[in-house]
């Protein structure tokens, strides 16, 4: 008898959602930082290993193939990443975090140059998790399978 698999559902995209390498330690970080500065909780959360993030990444052809960065969803709105994710999360934040979305408005050839070099490094300096981490109780309704 084959094996049954059971279809995962995967809910409609909420209104702020963050794609993230649900296998970097850096990014672990990062979410954790993001759900302390959240507290209205605005924003939702998806590993980019995930159906969610699967789904999502298909549905918006202007990412760029093979895509392994934060990217930023809002329904009807186009999707951003790199810097422009990380200025648009800054700009949902409580208190003086909020300031860092003015950032943006340095040219994002710039923006993107110290993304990426840092994103490469990701890796060796705050290492890669085995698999994604579960989320507590109390945050799990903010995280998309």
């Amino acid at each position: 008898m084959p094996p049954v698999t059971v279809p995962v559902q995967v809910p409609a995209q909420p209104e702020h959602l963050l794609l993230y390498d649900g296998l970097c330690g850096f990014c672990d970080v990062s979410v954790q930082w993001i759900l302390e500065h959240d507290p209205a909780g605005k924003i939702s959360f998806a590993a980019l290993q995930g159906p969610t993030a699967t789904r999502l990444l298909a549905e918006h052809p202007e990412l760029p193939a093979g895509l392994d960065s934060l990217v930023y969803l809002r329904p009807d709105a186009p999707a951003l990443w790199y810097s422009a994710a990380v200025f648009a999360v800054a700009a949902e934040l409580q208190g003086p975090w909020r300031h860092l979305r003015w950032l943006g408005l340095l040219p994002r050839v710039l923006t993107d140059l110290g993304y990426r070099i840092f994103a490469r490094g990701r890796y060796r300096v705050w290492g890669r998790r085995e698999s994604c981490r579960v989320p507590s109780p109390s945050e799990r309704a903010r995280f998309l399978p």
